[in-house]
């Protein structure tokens, strides 16, 4: 009779570190262009090297690390030309999710829609720049998941990784005293079942505050 093998609790701990680090990276924790080691993300994630190396393996493929010939590991500091490439990517995709959301957009969606950019609005308000990213990637992330496509979900949750650390730069600069008006604009557009005002609203939501960045 064959024994099923002990699994292995590296997978775990790796895995864990992954998630950790993405997040914080993801939602603008980690500013552009600071240098990250091995030791010191083992230590915050109490790790081994080994899960540390295998989560800065992976995000650096995703594009939300980035790792130089001489081995050092660092947050993107995005030029002018990859912060426009990343903010057209977020016009196609997102516009594009959006959409296929709108025939399953239901009351409920508009209402938790609703709820989200009041906390975001209380994010605001508190000045806290990590929670005004996160809970801005949750209002997104809620009206797209409806759209039941994975894939393009998938890629666009890559775009906003790669972005994290700028898009906490950004809101430094914008010093926002409100949650951002296109969102209104989004969930009017799909109270009303408005399909080219819900496109331009998102189009609009995902550039216009990027685009401050390399004017």
């Amino acid at each position: 009779m064959l024994m099923n093998p002990r699994p292995d609790p590296s997978p775990s701990a790796h895995d864990r570190t992954y998630r950790g680090l993405r997040s914080r990276i993801m939602h603008g924790e980690i500013p552009p262009g600071e240098a990250l080691t091995l030791r010191g993300i083992g230590k915050e994630y109490g790790v081994s090297m080994t899960p540390a190396r295998e989560a800065v393996r992976r995000l650096v493929a995703e594009g939300a690390l980035t790792l130089s010939a001489s081995g050092r590991v660092a947050t993107p500091d995005l030029s002018n030309e990859r912060i426009e490439e990343l903010a057209a990517l977020r016009a196609l995709i997102e516009v594009e999710l959006a959409s296929r959301a709108l025939p399953r957009a239901h009351l409920a969606l508009i209402d938790r829609l609703q709820t989200i950019n009041a906390a975001i609005g209380e994010r605001v308000d508190q000045q806290d720049a990590v929670g005004y990213i996160r809970t801005n990637l949750e209002f997104h992330r809620t009206l797209y998941l409806r759209a039941q496509a994975p894939a393009m979900l998938a890629m666009a949750e890559t775009v906003w990784l790669q972005l994290g650390p700028t898009m906490a730069k950004l809101y430094g600069r914008m010093r926002r005293r409100e949650a951002p008006h296109y969102h209104r604009h989004i969930i009017a557009a799909l109270r009303a079942g408005d399909e080219p005002g819900l496109r331009l609203a998102v189009r609009t939501d995902v550039t216009q505050g990027l685009r401050m960045l390399v004017s």
